[in-house]
C-alpha cells in the first residue's frame, strides 16, 4: 500500500501543475480549473482527460523550445 500513495504523490506533483499554469496565464484560481477538468471529464466520458494530457505535452513541447536565455550569444 505504500507504493500506492508514493504513485500518488508522484502524480499530485506533476499532474497538478499543468492546472496551475493554465490558471496562472487566466488569472484564475487553480481549483476552478481541476473541477473544471473533472467535470468535463464525467460528462464527456473521457475527452476532458485526453485534452488535459495534450495541454500537458503541449505545454512541455514548449517549455524545450521557448527556454531563455541569458544572453544572444547562448544560440
Amino acid at each position: 500500500m505504500n507504493w500506492f500513495y508514493a504513485l500518488l504523490l508522484y502524480f499530485q506533483k506533476r499532474g497538478y501543475y499543468v492546472c496551475q499554469r493554465i490558471a496562472d496565464r487566466l488569472g484564475i484560481r487553480a481549483k476552478i480549473v481541476r473541477t473544471s477538468f473533472m467535470y468535463l471529464t464525467f460528462v464527456t466520458v473521457g475527452f476532458g482527460f485526453a485534452l488535459y494530457l495534450f495541454l500537458a505535452f503541449w505545454m512541455r513541447i514548449k517549455d524545450i523550445i521557448y527556454t531563455k536565455r541569458s544572453s544572444v550569444f547562448d544560440l
